[in-house]
């Protein structure tokens, strides 16, 4: 692995007597496409609040795009993309205004994010929608912006919360294309995802259980290693002792 952009120790988050997130430790490095995947309330939403600078860790150490998480928050944000599964723009503006709007946030100048917006809206086909307002766009055009806009700023790491709810097995493909097309650039993808057969599309994967690591390795070794054929069985071997028979 190359250097690493995203390293933690021990990464520790309590609330009161409950550990969130128990000690996890890993390593991300430049242009990869890292899956973090747990069931509801294994801590991967937890942690990643930690990385992207949202919630202070209780204890341990991380450093995301070289930013310390305890220290340089501020920075941590400043140089990193985020998209949630509501992708993250705001429904009441238009494509072009929503590309402004976050270019102003991210720091851009005026010319820049003139020059980025017309070859944005030009790359993803946007143009003749380009005034239409976000609430009027399909979701398919919806999430291709949100995902180019979390780019804007040229940032190492991009985190993607559970990106392709919702969608179409198609738009889903097409979108992973992008996320391909980012890594290709050495941008580091950080994904969470409930679909499965999007852990496939991932250079390596970890399962979160009980706010640890419960397995980390390429999806290939992982179902090896545990004697299973598809991201679904390992999952479900990994949760369920600990889910009960509702999963």
């Amino acid at each position: 692995m190359s250097e690493p952009v995203i390293h933690t120790e021990e990464l520790t988050r309590t609330f009161g007597e409950f550990r969130a997130v128990d000690g996890i430790s890993f390593s991300v490095g430049a242009g990869e496409v890292f899956g973090f995947l747990g069931a509801n309330g294994a801590g991967k939403t937890t942690a990643m609040k930690m990385l992207t600078g949202l919630l202070l860790p209780t204890s341990g150490k991380a450093t995301v795009a070289g930013f310390d998480v305890f220290s340089e928050t501020e920075s941590i944000k400043r140089n990193i993309g985020y998209m949630s599964q509501r992708f993250s723009l705001y429904d009441d503006l238009t494509a072009r205004e929503n590309i402004r709007f976050f270019g102003g946030i991210y720091g851009l100048s005026s010319s820049i994010i003139k020059e980025k917006s017309e070859a944005l809206l030009s790359s993803l086909d946007l143009i003749a929608v380009a005034d239409s307002r976000i609430s009027d766009l399909p979701l398919g055009w919806k999430q291709k912006l949100a995902f180019s806009v979390a780019l804007l700023h040229e940032p190492k790491i991009v985190f993607l919360d559970e990106p392709t709810g919702g969608v179409d097995p198609l738009t889903r493909r097409r979108f992973w294309d992008m996320i391909y097309e980012a890594a290709d650039k050495g941008v580091t993808v950080f994904v969470t995802t409930h679909y499965m057969d999007e852990a496939e599309y991932c250079d390596r994967v970890s399962i979160m259980v009980n706010g640890r690591i419960a397995a980390l390795d390429t999806p290939m070794a992982m179902k090896s290693s545990f004697g299973v054929t598809t991201m679904d069985e390992l999952f479900i071997r990994l949760v369920r002792p600990t889910a009960g028979d509702g999963i």
